[in-house]
């Protein structure tokens, strides 16, 4: 993915990146920091206390790439812990709540580069606030797409696999899977293609090659 230019040198900017659970997001997003780091730039990087599935103290993408970062309890703990920094990272920003919003405004105005990461939409489909609030102010947006788990299509949509109450449930692989539309519309009737056809390992069936008959074999099979 191309980062995002930086025509003017200390104007504070949001950058938003945005998908379903298995998308990339996190990846992108510490692709982002860490090439901040390696640019000398100050960084500070935020993630939601509720989210411990790999690591308290840092930010850890489903494929194991992390980084370190601060766990805090709300969006009002990113703006006491930022204010030495120029680029502020975020991750699962649907965790924060709508003062994140404010939040990332007051830091853009003070010159920072933010860049949040968060799913833009539940297990529902629905929007997942704050993120869609974010989307409309931000200068540069990111959307990942996943691969649909049963079809192999690509995927937008987080679909749990268990029945749980509450919008919010934290969990990897064996509460969520990624979903493309019509998969994720099709809920536990959808089954991959090799299952609806009764064999495990099916694969369609090759045409027969067609054979062209000679002048002479033709009158042949008139005789």
């Amino acid at each position: 993915m191309s980062e995002p230019s930086r025509t003017f040198p200390g104007t504070g900017s949001i950058e938003v990146i945005v998908g379903s659970m298995y998308s990339g997001k996190t990846e992108e997003l510490i692709r982002r920091l860490r090439r901040a780091q390696i640019a000398r730039q100050r960084v500070e990087i935020f993630k939601p206390g509720i989210d411990d599935r790999y690591a308290r103290d840092a930010i850890v993408s489903h494929s194991e790439l992390r980084i370190p970062s601060r766990s805090v309890e709300n969006a009002a703990d990113v703006l006491r812990h930022a204010h030495e920094a120029q680029v502020i990272g975020i991750d699962e920003g649907q965790f924060l709540g709508p003062d994140l919003v404010e939040v990332c405004e007051k830091l853009a105005r003070m010159g920072k580069r933010v860049i949040v990461a968060g799913l833009d939409q539940d297990y529902l489909g629905r929007p997942f606030e704050p993120m869609p609030q974010l989307l409309a102010i931000a200068e540069y947006i990111t959307k990942t797409l996943a691969i649909c788990v049963v079809c192999g299509a690509p995927a937008n949509r987080t679909y749990r696999k268990v029945q749980r109450g509450g919008r919010v449930v934290v969990g990897g692989a064996e509460i969520y899977e990624a979903r493309c539309r019509r998969c994720y519309d099709l809920g536990r009737r959808a089954k991959p293609a090799a299952e609806s056809t009764g064999e495990p390992h099916a694969k369609p069936h090759a045409a027969r090659p067609r054979v062209r008959r000679t002048a002479a074999a033709r009158r042949r099979r008139v005789r």
